[in-house]
């Protein structure tokens, strides 16, 4: 029989009278793992949250609302403008046209859109013409596809030339007495006038599917740390695995709101194809996408962010006036942009420059200084202020904005309030928030958002020595009147 001893086995005196690697497990080796040293560590085991709250969601849940549909994607209109308003050019100013009038082409209306031949502009309108070099008055005389012509009510005028550009606005009619519905040459019915319809623009969205997914086998959720974590869904403990489930969950849950922010559709994709192929990738398309498609934009006056002042204020607020002229706005901006608004609005008081007052402007040795504003009021519009963590992040949009330059989004402005639109799922006019995000939902699957654990830790539902988290949603972000919304880049 043969006999094998053990090896590395602790038979030698230590000489010194002291704790050693060699006698004593040293647990910061990483050859031994055993004690660091022959001292004991005053131990922290609570793990240090030196980022803060590290989630960004809850933009939407404070500017919009949730809702659910059953489709491949949701469609909704929106109201045309009341009033006729054309980008239109002079092809024959006072060239033999009767009276001395203006032959003019009618290019797009007043929001760049070809109307073609259906633009509103009929017989016996009255109508302004105006150009860089005059502006006058007429009666429509004559139409005929994209062409009008126009017969001033003062003298005639030559002040415009051939192919200057022009705005042409309805602003009323003119009849003889006993008259029909005809040209105002009192022509046959060739000419006669025809009603115009209401117009509206369609759009559409489709929803994308989300996931994701956790994995811990059935070994590590029974092992116990020596750190206490704690998580932002209020779990704590000395299990690492509730960290880690939980910081997916966080991550996905922001996942949710990012995606309704920076979707992108694919650049050949609309309406129809998104019921087209299933395994196809279109796309979504979100709040900043759908801004810079249909919305406004403004880079400051000078086009760095410092041009926060009420110059640009007033560039929007011009805008504003020219679309819904919504009154009431929120303001959500990063923080650069949140301290120009600040010093704007501090250099309108008559201390500011001596640094005494700030605020309410009732500032005292004895209260702190308030150096900030949460809003304010110019011209018929307020803006509420409040700072957007997603811009500000350095592992979000904070890095990017870095080094992103003019492509840099400091803020978004965003209509307080709710729209009325047409909705075709339900088939009736509804009112709902600017913003609202739709989820895909029916009586035996809700994917707005879903979670589902399998393995064989916890309640077994497979052979899996592992507990497997999933993680699912279905959602699109609709994005009504964006020509109210204002990015600032």
């Amino acid at each position: 029989m043969a006999i094998t001893a053990g090896s590395s086995l602790n038979s030698v005196a230590i000489p010194q009278k002291q704790a050693t690697t060699g006698n004593y497990l040293d647990l910061a080796s990483t050859a031994n793992q055993g004690w660091a040293q022959q001292y004991l560590p005053d131990l922290m085991e609570k793990e240090a949250e030196v980022f803060g709250p590290r989630t960004i969601s809850g933009f939407l849940s404070q500017v919009g609302a949730e809702e659910a549909m059953t489709a491949d994607q949701v469609v909704w209109s929106e109201q045309g403008r009341l009033h006729l308003s054309y980008n239109a050019q002079i092809k024959d100013n006072n060239a033999g046209i009767t009276g001395g009038g203006v032959k003019i082409e009618i290019l797009t209306d007043i929001d760049g859109v070809d109307p073609g031949s259906d633009h509103g502009v009929r017989v016996n309108d009255t109508v302004i013409v105006a150009s860089s070099t005059e502006v006058l008055k007429g009666l429509v005389t004559e139409v005929s596809t994209v062409f009008i012509e126009v017969e001033p009510y003062g003298a005639a005028t030559s002040a415009s030339t051939d192919d200057d550009l022009c705005t042409v606005l309805v602003y009323g009619s003119e009849f003889n007495k006993g008259t029909n519905y005809i040209s105002a040459d009192g022509s046959t019915a060739t000419d006669r006038r025809g009603s115009n319809e209401p117009v509206f623009k369609s759009f559409s969205n489709k929803p994308i599917i989300l996931k994701d997914y956790y994995e811990v086998s059935g070994s590590d959720a029974s092992r116990i740390g020596w750190v206490e974590v704690s998580s932002e869904g209020g779990q704590s403990g000395y299990l690492w695995y509730l960290k880690a489930e939980s910081d997916t969950r966080a991550r996905f849950t922001d996942y949710l709101e990012m995606a309704m922010l920076e979707g992108e559709l694919t650049s050949s994709d609309d309406a129809a194809d998104f019921l087209s192929a299933n395994d196809a990738y279109h796309g979504t398309q979100g709040l900043f996408a759908a801004i810079t498609a249909r919305g406004n934009l403004t880079s400051g006056v000078t086009g760095v962010n410092a041009a926060t002042d009420l110059a640009e204020f007033d560039a929007i607020l011009a805008e504003f006036d020219k679309q819904g002229a919504i009154e009431e706005y929120m303001m959500f901006v990063n923080r650069s942009t949140s301290l120009a608004i600040d010093d704007m609005l501090a250099s309108m008081n008559s201390y500011g420059a001596g640094g005494t007052s700030y605020g309410v402007f009732n500032n005292s040795e004895d209260m702190a200084l308030n150096l900030g504003f949460t809003g304010f009021r110019r011209g018929s519009y307020d803006f509420y202020k409040s700072d957007f963590r997603y811009l500000n992040d350095k592992a979000t949009r904070g890095s990017i904005n870095t080094i992103a330059g003019a492509n840099a989004i400091r803020g978004v402005m965003i209509p307080a309030g709710t729209s009325s639109v047409y909705d075709q799922t339900v088939g009736q006019s509804m009112k709902r928030p600017f913003l609202h995000v739709r989820y895909r939902a029916s009586q035996t699957d809700d994917r707005r958002m879903k979670t589902w654990v399998t393995g064989s830790v916890g309640a077994a539902t497979s052979a899996l020595d592992a507990m497997s988290l999933h993680m699912l949603s279905e959602r699109c972000l609709v994005t009504q009147g964006a020509n109210n919304f204002m990015l600032m880049k």
